[in-house]
């Protein structure tokens, strides 16, 4: 049986109506805000490619996190950039690494803050890949070796928890670097840290601005040989398989918005909480129109965010997380 008896618009008459059969929301629980953190003193610096997004010193960190706070913002993932590279990215893992620094401080200042410290190489290499690199002279070429990098990444994501990180997120796509962290972690006595795992990680033209931002684009080559080929998807699922067997708490999918058919297959495969990363570009494009006037910025923002949560994720990482914040209590 069917139209004239069926008629759906029966239920979408009225604002009201509508709210009362609305399938899927957006909380302010769902938000994880990333922020930027350097050294330095004095410094909030617009980052050119990201309108409203900035670099902050941890002497001006103390005003951003009052807003987030009191926007209701529960949740944060923290970029470091250093003042010091080098070809093991040793700051990444230094006690007083900017990382470690930002996070003693967010928890000095607002310890009910989650803070979720992204575990990865590139910011902090003086060639800007993910892991060690060896050159070899014969064949001319240079590669990530995999097993060595997940050393460095085990003491990276130990000092992280060491200096209070609430959530260790790992995202260099190395193969086993979540058995090796969860391992790392759990004999340093942080087994009750859980492990947010960037478990399907594309090699994505989306990464174009954060790169500006973390100042960790690749000095050579790409890295399209440990991150994913954006055409494959059932590779994802033998990738965040994986996680799940090392021991991953959380699986995520980046970038988001062109990829919202994983967030699906892996929402209908797994039952860990789910991530989806709102990334850069995703984030500037919707902006660079917006300050032209061809688009309703607030409309599309909010519909993005509906989608990402009706495809299946629990947790979105957007840099849109204030507006978003803010249009949710009107």
């Amino acid at each position: 049986m069917a139209f004239p008896i069926i008629r759906n618009r029966r239920l979408r008459g009225s604002a009201a109506l509508r709210n009362l059969v609305r399938e899927t929301n957006v909380t302010i629980h769902d938000l994880i805000y990333p922020i930027f953190i350097t050294h330095g003193t004095g410094i909030k610096d617009e980052i050119s490619s990201m309108p409203g997004v900035y670099h902050y010193s941890l002497d001006l960190l103390e005003e951003e996190l009052q807003e987030i706070v009191d926007l209701g913002i529960q949740s944060i993932l923290v970029f470091g950039v250093p003042d010091h590279k080098d070809a093991h990215g040793s700051s990444a893992y230094d006690a007083h690494g900017i990382v470690q620094q930002a996070t003693r401080r967010i928890k000095e200042l607002h310890p009910q803050l989650v803070v979720i410290a992204d575990t990865c190489l590139c910011q902090f290499t003086d060639h800007g890949h993910c892991g060690v690199v060896h050159f070899d002279e014969q064949k001319q070429r240079a590669d990530v070796l995999n097993d060595e990098s997940l050393e460095l990444l085990v003491r990276t994501a130990v000092s992280q928890a060491e200096a209070g990180a609430d959530i260790i997120a790992p995202s260099n796509m190395m193969d086993g670097f979540v058995y090796a962290i969860r391992q790392g972690l759990d004999e340093a006595g942080y087994d009750q840290i859980p492990i947010m795992s960037y478990s399907v990680k594309f090699a994505s033209a989306f990464y174009g601005p954060f790169r500006e931002a973390a100042h960790s684009a690749p000095q050579f080559g790409d890295r399209k040989t440990y991150q994913m080929d954006p055409a494959n998807g059932r590779e994802a699922l033998r990738e965040a398989q994986s996680d799940v067997l090392e021991g991953a708490d959380f699986l995520m999918v980046k970038p988001a918005l062109a990829y919202m058919d994983l967030i699906r297959q892996l929402r209908d495969q797994f039952d860990l909480p789910l991530v989806a990363y709102n990334v850069s570009a995703e984030y500037s494009m919707v902006k660079a129109a917006a300050m032209q006037g061809w688009i309703d910025e607030r409309a599309i923002i909010m519909e993005t965010m509906i989608g990402f949560k009706r495809a299946g994720a629990d947790l979105i990482i957007t840099y849109f997380a204030k507006d978003v914040a803010r249009w949710l209590r009107e």
